[in-house]
């Protein structure tokens, strides 16, 4: 190995490094953020009678930062987000619970589908994400898991409290909800860091 391929070997170590490091700080100040939108805003959220809010800050926060630091930060993220809630959420560990595998259901596919498709050398997987069409494609993906997931989920929980009376009409309701702040979550967060170029300014993935 010569001088200079030792010294670019070294610039790399680092620069995986740095990008980790930049990561995993991300992933704690977004989740930190979270729970205090999750304290100071979400109560104050306009909700269904049934008390299902509307749009979940909280969960724009975590896809914010998985747009902005990448897959490993917006999961550990949202893992972070939610171990920070059971302390403070009436409904834990449910309410905390169901938060995460919701976030999670929605960018676990992009992240799949990013890593599957081949894309050109250097480039970065975020500008994939940044066209409007894949964005589009992937996140009606995404919503689609979500909504599974969550139906599967809430039916568990509601036949545990509840029995099975008025399930047709919660299953509804779950599936309503969870299709309209999955929009606000994805568009709010595209938003938020591909029209403010946050994605250029750290270019972490």
């Amino acid at each position: 190995m010569t001088d200079i391929e030792a010294v670019k070997e070294v610039e790399t170590f680092l620069s995986r490094s740095t990008r980790l490091t930049i990561q995993i700080v991300g992933a704690a100040i977004f989740g930190a953020l979270s729970l205090v939108f999750s304290l100071y805003v979400v109560p104050y959220l306009p909700r269904t009678p049934e008390g299902f809010a509307f749009f979940d800050p909280v969960s724009i926060i975590w896809v914010t930062c998985f747009l902005i630091f990448g897959p490993l930060a917006g999961i550990l993220c949202s893992l972070i987000g939610m171990v920070a809630l059971f302390p403070f959420d009436p409904f834990t560990p449910i309410g905390p619970l169901m938060k995460f595998s919701a976030t999670f259901s929605l960018i676990i596919v992009p992240i799949i589908l990013l890593y599957l498709f081949k894309r050109q050398k250097g480039e970065r997987l975020s500008q994939r994400l940044k066209e409007p069409k894949t964005y589009i494609i992937y996140g009606a993906l995404g919503v689609a898991l979500r909504i599974i997931v969550m139906v599967i989920l809430n039916i568990i929980v509601y036949l545990h409290f509840y029995g099975s009376e008025g399930l047709e009409y919660w299953i509804v309701l779950v599936i309503l909800l969870n299709a309209l702040t999955s929009v606000w979550d994805l568009l709010f967060s595209y938003l938020l860091v591909f029209t403010s170029k946050l994605d250029e300014k750290f270019e972490i993935w």
